[in-house]
Parts: C-alpha cells; sequence; structure tokens
C-alpha cells in the first residue's frame, strides 16, 4: 500500500492513450486520451469556481461515459465525490447535496427537471453531465469560461494536449476521496466516509484476484455506478489496468443484458443476485421443472450430460468469454445457487458493505463453499461476535484498510459501529467454519425473535418462498406477534395461465401452508398479504425492510 491511486490512474492514462476507456452501449466511445482531456477542461471550470482541495463534488445521473469523466475530475483534482443515486428522490438529492457540503452538482438533465435550486443554497455550480453546459452558477464568470471552455484549453496547450501534460493530485492514504450515502435496509442514509486507502485496497484486491484483466478486457458496466460494488469493480479498476468499460444506459432489463453481453462479450461479469436469480426463473426453472426432465435428472451420467449441456448454453448467454461471475450485494437463492454449483457453472459469491468500497470476502468460483460467500479477502480480517462462532450466529465484525473513516458529521452512528480498535460492526450475522469460510445469517436488525427467545432470520424463510409458484420477490414481518409473509406475485405469468385475482390468492395460500410444513413451530407462517408491485429498493437492490415493518390492515 505504498502507492498513490491517482498516480496509478495517471499512468494507466499515459499508457494506454490511444485505447477505448468509457463507451455509452449502442452510443459514443471515449479513448483514454478523450477522457483526460475532458479531464483537464473540467479542472479549468474548477478553478474558475475556486473549487479547493476537498471540496465536494456531487454527482447524480444515470449509468453513462460521463458520468466516469467527472468522477475522475473529481478524484485527480484533489476533490471528495459524492456519488448520489440518480433513482433518489429530489428531497433526498437536496439533503445529500447540502448535507455533504458540495460546491459543484453534475446532474442529468431530467432529474434537475424535478429538483429545486433553492433547497442548496451552498452550490457554486450546477452543471448538466451529458454535455457539461450551465444550468446554474451563482458568479456569471462560470457562464463566461464554459461559453469559452475550448478556447481556454487552446490557449493553455497551444500544441495539442499530450501524455506528458497529464498530472493528477497525488493523494495520500487517510485522505478522504468518497462520501457515498447509502440508505441501507434499516434506515436513512449516511454518508459513508471512505479514504483513498480503502479504494485503493479494493483495486489491489481486483489485481490479486484478476490478473489477466488488463488493457485488452472489456468489461459491461450495468450496476448503479452510484453504488460502491458498481463504481469499484465495472469501472474504477477497469480504468486502473486500461481496460474498456461499456455502460449500459438504460435500465438493464435481462433482455438488454443478454444483448450486450453477446455483443462486447465482457471478460468479467460482476452481478447482484436479482439479475442471475431472474434468468434462473425465466430461462431454467421451466425446463428442469418439466415431469421427463426431473426423471433425466435423477439419472447418474445422464444428469451430467444435460448439467453440462447447460453450463455451457449459459456461458454462451453470458458471452462465452468470462472467467467468473462475481455476485453481491444480497443473499442469494439458495436453489437457484445449489443448480449453478451442480452443473459446474463459472460464478461465486462475494460478501461486502459500502463502509468497505466494498469487500469484505470473496472466494475464486472453483475453490469455494456452497452458500459460502468465501473467506476474508486479502488485507481483511473478518470474526463473528459468538461464543461459537462455527455454530452459533453472531455479528460479523471486520478489519483492514477497507474500512471506511465513519459516517460524515454522525459521530453517534459512527461510534455506535467503530470500535477504537478499526472493527466495524457490519450488523449481519454469520458462522465461519475452521477452513474461514463465512457464511451469512441474515441481518442483525432484521432478525426477529420469536415468542421464546428463538431467534428467527426472515431471509431463510424467503429464500424458500421465492421459489415457490407465482412468487417474485417476499419479505417475512412480525405483526402483532406473529410471522406474516408479504409477496409480490408473478401477475404476468398468472394472467397468461388464465388466474383471477382470487385464484392467485388461493396458490399464495397454498404455497403458505407447503412452506409451513417444513418450518419449526416457532417460524411458522400465520398470515400471507399479495403486494400489488415491487418491494422498494436500496441502490445493491436489497429491499428496504424498515419500510414494511409495520404493515397496513
Amino acid at each position: 500500500m505504498e502507492q498513490s491511486l491517482n498516480l496509478i490512474l495517471e499512468r494507466s492514462f499515459k499508457e494506454n492513450w490511444d485505447n477505448p476507456a468509457l463507451s455509452d452501449y449502442k452510443g459514443i466511445t471515449l479513448h483514454y486520451r478523450d477522457v483526460a482531456r475532458r479531464i483537464e477542461k473540467l479542472h479549468i471550470v474548477f478553478e474558475i469556481c475556486g473549487l479547493k482541495k476537498g471540496d465536494r463534488i456531487s454527482i447524480c445521473s444515470k449509468n453513462q461515459a460521463n458520468w466516469g469523466v467527472v468522477f475522475l475530475s473529481a478524484l485527480a483534482y484533489g476533490a471528495v465525490a459524492v456519488p448520489i443515486l440518480h433513482e433518489f428522490k429530489p428531497g433526498n438529492i437536496h439533503h445529500i447535496v447540502s448535507h455533504s457540503d458540495s460546491r459543484i452538482l453534475f446532474v442529468g438533465e431530467h432529474i434537475w427537471e424535478q429538483m429545486n435550486g433553492t433547497e442548496m443554497p451552498d452550490l457554486d455550480a450546477v452543471i448538466e453531465i451529458s454535455d457539461f453546459s450551465i444550468l446554474y452558477a451563482k458568479d456569471p464568470l462560470i457562464y463566461e469560461t464554459r461559453e469559452h471552455l475550448n478556447e481556454m484549453f487552446g490557449k493553455k496547450y497551444p500544441k495539442n494536449f499530450r501524455p506528458e501534460h497529464v498530472h493528477f493530485h497525488e493523494d495520500t492514504h487517510e485522505e478522504l476521496a468518497v462520501i457515498n450515502y447509502t440508505s441501507g435496509t434499516t434506515g436513512f442514509s449516511k454518508g459513508v466516509m471512505l479514504p483513498y486507502r480503502s479504494l485503493l485496497s479494493n483495486i489491489m484486491f481486483g489485481w490479486e484476484v484478476h490478473p489477466q484483466l488488463n488493457n485488452t478486457s472489456n468489461v459491461v458496466a450495468m450496476l448503479p455506478t452510484a453504488h460502491m460494488y458498481g463504481m469499484m469493480f465495472e469501472f474504477l479498476f477497469e480504468m486502473t489496468v486500461g481496460a474498456h468499460v461499456h455502460f449500459l444506459t438504460r435500465v438493464p432489463s435481462p433482455k438488454i443484458i443478454m444483448d450486450a453481453f453477446a455483443d462486447i462479450k465482457p471478460d468479467i461479469i460482476i452481478s447482484v443476485p436479482l439479475i442471475i436469480e431472474k434468468i434462473y426463473k425465466k430461462k431454467l426453472q421451466p425446463i428442469i421443472n418439466k415431469a421427463a426432465m426431473r426423471v433425466l435428472l435423477r439419472v447418474p451420467v445422464v444428469d451430467q450430460a444435460i448439467g453440462k449441456k447447460i453450463q455451457q448454453e449459459l456461458i454462451k448467454t453470458f458471452g462465452g468469454k468470462f472467467k467468473e461471475v462475481i455476485i453481491g450485494g444480497a443473499a442469494f437463492n439458495k436453489e437457484a445457487e445449489a443448480f449453478f454449483r451442480k452443473i459446474g457453472f463459472p460464478f461465486t459469491v462475494g460478501y461486502g458493505m459500502t463502509e468497505c468500497g466494498p469487500i469484505v470476502t470473496y472466494a475464486p468460483w472453483d475453490n469455494t463453499r456452497l452458500y459460502s460467500c468465501g473467506k476474508a479477502a486479502p488485507r481483511m480480517e473478518i470474526r463473528i461476535d459468538s461464543v461459537d462462532p462455527e455454530n452459533i450466529p453472531g455479528e460479523i465484525l471486520c478489519k483492514g484498510p477497507n474500512v471506511m473513516l465513519g459516517y460524515y458529521k454522525n459521530q453517534e452512528a459512527t461510534d455506535a459501529v467503530l470500535s477504537d480498535d478499526g472493527w466495524l460492526r457490519t450488523g449481519d450475522m454469520g458462522i465461519i467454519d475452521s477452513e474461514g469460510y463465512l457464511y451469512i445469517r441474515g441481518r442483525s436488525k432484521s432478525m426477529i425473535l420469536g415468542a421464546n427467545g428463538q431467534n428467527i432470520y426472515p431471509e431463510e424463510i424467503e429464500s424458500i418462498v421465492n421459489n415457490m409458484q407465482y412468487v417474485v420477490e417476499s419479505l417475512v414481518v412480525e405483526e402483532k406477534g406473529t410471522l406474516t409473509l408479504l409477496v409480490y406475485p408473478d401477475f404476468e405469468l398468472a394472467e397468461s395461465d388464465g388466474l383471477t385475482s382470487a385464484d392467485l390468492e388461493k396458490k399464495m395460500e397454498e404455497n403458505r401452508i407447503l412452506l409451513n410444513e417444513d418450518l419449526p413451530n416457532y417460524c411458522k407462517i400465520q398470515n400471507v398479504k399479495i403486494f400489488p408491485e415491487e418491494f422498494e429498493k436500496t441502490p445493491k437492490r436489497s429491499i428496504k425492510r424498515f419500510l414494511y415493518q409495520r404493515v397496513q390492515e
């Protein structure tokens, strides 16, 4: 950890000057030289705004090449980047921009239309991210600078902008790099302060576990770049090795994702469980649930041949070139995980959190364990707060250079999770086996205490429910001392099968009865309620549980 992240990026830009860097899928492509030129132009604007090292720059837009340009511009200048999920409500965006003390806001035009500039009085400028036009500026000089920016750039570099002109801010390890606001599943947003050491350690992790990725590699960026998982491993890490990042600028539906994989043939795939589970439920379950197929899958040798054929087709579906699919951000469906593991599909499940920028544990696909999320990542330590860590779940604690500095302007919340000697309380429950493999058992704050003191982990019940007929997703909540199951059904499938609303309610009740047959008495489901729309999600696609704790009658 002797290096400066910005100097690593500077070197990558110089070495990969003529290589493609950032693309909008089926849109523009910026080479490393183009990105470097745009960074330098933005630095001219920052100087006119009076921006100093350590000042905050907020970024709120959908995934696109210029998102990457702005983020890199902030770090390269020595400013602090504040990524904001573009799906946040205007009130949340106003709060984050003001709470973070941001001086400049880069924003998508359609987002800005819904916002109120008077709610963010401390901003010096608001800049439209797609063309860098000025939407608002305190000082008229900023408008004038933007209007004559190309002319000013030309005067500064009269003999063209060349690799030797690239000079980025030299950071230190404890210096603040990013404030990432996450709404989480258990409460309201907190600003996670990530120093350069966290970003650098995560990037080094990428170098160590996937050294084959280089300046000939392609990656599809389909996760929100404003969230640390997507930002780090679909964008920032790639910039340090000279890879080519292709941003999906539209909502990443399974069809759009599959089309992009076929076109781009990515060298590695970063995903959340939801995407893989949709492929499993839509493409594979209907095949393997057929009576004839179930019989064949029980026949030795034949089942291996069928599994191999399915594996080959899946690999082809994902582009055919990748070494591994890394799944993180939420719990993976157990049935899907077992099936993919059985057929030898090259995937692994990792574990991380925004507060670790994000990696905590990982193991390569060919050296992991079923239902585990790997071992402590390089430079990280983990332990379980339990009298018997191998058998009795306890809170997962971690320590290492990945861990945040704390929550911005929230010392009370920081003290609640960070000990004086650097251990971070993750809020997740788990066990760890004798070989160091971690197994998640649920969120400590989502754990429900049974009538007789039993610990009930709703995620384990939901994992079973989500594989039941006509279920898209579910939540188990406590209601008046009993457990209620909230279900968002597959209305499209039900309609195609000719089911009425009454039929669907009956199916959900049948699922509840079937589920209870395999559950201990203390965690049997008493009621089931149908929800008409998807549950609201966090940036990493976890359900915001706190919104559903009190079910309306």
